[in-house]
């Protein structure tokens, strides 16, 4: 598990914005199981090289006219029970850390992985982002 001092600055960058933290299962329950609406879940984590990049952009993806319902995200290493039970919405993706997944009416409509946000630029990553919001939201 990852120390609160390295985290609570990756945190505080999504919360900051509006972003509700799930840091246990029964608050990724309590937002994954509505069947009506669209949520968006970052799962962040510490790569530099991969999370450095979807914060940004998810951030970028928050001003757009179209956008989800509730912005939420879990930590992974460190939210452990609640990045686990996030995932099991996510299947049959594998674990990916950082990852966003978009939801809609219960349902997993839009994934991004870790491998499609390495090497992007955030602003490739947030317009993926935004096709996906027009589509869907």
């Amino acid at each position: 598990m990852y120390p609160e001092e390295l985290c609570a600055p990756m945190r505080e960058d999504l919360t900051s914005i509006g972003f509700i933290e799930m840091k246990d299962p029964e608050k990724v329950s309590e937002i994954l199981d509505k069947k009506e609406g669209s949520v968006l879940v970052m799962i962040n984590s510490v790569c530099g090289c991969a999370a450095g990049n979807a914060r940004p952009a998810v951030k970028m993806s928050t001003t757009y006219s179209k956008t989800p319902d509730i912005f939420a995200t879990v930590f992974a290493g460190q939210d452990i029970g609640a990045t686990a039970a996030a995932r099991e919405y996510m299947l049959p993706y594998p674990p990916s850390s950082p990852s966003i997944a978009l939801f809609k009416d219960g349902d997993l409509v839009h994934f991004i992985e870790r491998h499609h946000i390495e090497g992007r630029p955030a602003e490739m990553i947030a317009e993926n982002l935004q096709q996906a919001f027009n589509e869907y939201c």
